[in-house]
């Protein structure tokens, strides 16, 4: 069966450091675009970081570029994403997705607390 499990999530201070993972079984890894979504209460999901299949190109929303990097391994079957420099407003429940052309896969979602 198809798996994403995240993990590395905690409560961080403002300025701190986190990295994501999410552990992929299930399915064939490096055919999948890879991304990170995230949830805040009361708001709408939305996009964080995406990687193609090979990892060779990255796309970082606006608020997360110089912050955040979206990395693979595909040997491990692992996507990362390592959050640098973290503020209050990334607090938010952040989701693995896997997805191609015919099909998409979700984690279960890893809370991020970024306080003081």
């Amino acid at each position: 069966q198809v798996q994403l499990v995240e993990s590395g999530g905690g409560l961080v201070q403002p300025g701190g450091s986190l990295r994501l993972s999410c552990a992929a079984s299930g399915f064939p890894f490096s055919s999948y675009i890879m991304a990170w979504h995230r949830q805040a209460p009361g708001k709408e999901r939305e996009v964080v970081a995406s990687i193609t299949g090979a990892g060779v190109s990255t796309w970082v929303s606006d608020f997360a570029r110089g912050r955040f990097t979206i990395s693979r391994e595909n040997v491990k079957n692992t996507l990362y994403l390592q959050m640098n420099a973290l503020e209050p407003g990334d607090t938010a429940l952040y989701y693995c997705q896997a997805r191609q052309s015919e099909k998409t896969y979700w984690g279960q979602g890893i809370q991020v607390t970024v306080s003081s």
